[in-house]
């Protein structure tokens, strides 16, 4: 059974910045874009590729907020009107599976202590290889090519996957 559980970004925070203009945008290092085709624009918030001709906010994000010396920022995509998304224990979504990704181990005082690329088709197994150390608490996932961060992976209790 699954330990774990890809989760999305809330949608909150990202709202109201939506409604503002691209002047306002600019000194948030904001920017609007519109999805082109191929998928090149991971939404954060709903864990799929936009489609051409989608609007999205390329912005920075503080993915690993912590007083640790891994705190760290990025750019990130989110979709406008776009739902958070938790996967199914287990399911590793297409948006990661396509990417060579970067799997990141953190423990609970937010220090990296395992780290791993591989591809998308292999990150489930690489997630239950960094979960089976109880060290961990959580893990990160990134885009390896250009470092974005790409979404929180959560423990699930085997006892959660099984109801």
């Amino acid at each position: 059974m699954p330990s774990f559980q890809l989760v999305g970004l809330s949608p909150a925070p990202f709202e109201p910045l939506f409604t503002l203009s691209d002047a306002e945008l600019a000194p948030l290092g904001v920017r609007r874009v519109v999805a082109g085709s191929g998928s090149g624009y991971p939404c954060r918030i709903s864990l799929v590729d936009a489609d051409a001709g989608e609007e999205l906010l390329l912005l920075p994000y503080e993915h690993q907020p912590e007083n640790s010396p891994y705190r760290a920022s990025g750019p990130i995509y989110v979709r406008v009107g776009a739902s958070r998304k938790a996967a199914a224990p287990g399911e590793v979504p297409e948006y990661v599976r396509k990417r060579q990704i970067s799997v990141r181990a953190y423990d609970a005082r937010h220090m990296m202590i395992d780290a791993e690329v591989c591809a998308g088709a292999a990150v489930a197994d690489e997630i239950e290889r960094q979960f089976a150390d109880p060290a961990v608490s959580y893990i990160h996932l990134h885009n390896a090519k250009r470092g974005c961060f790409s979404c929180l992976v959560q423990r699930v209790s085997r006892a959660e996957t099984a109801s």
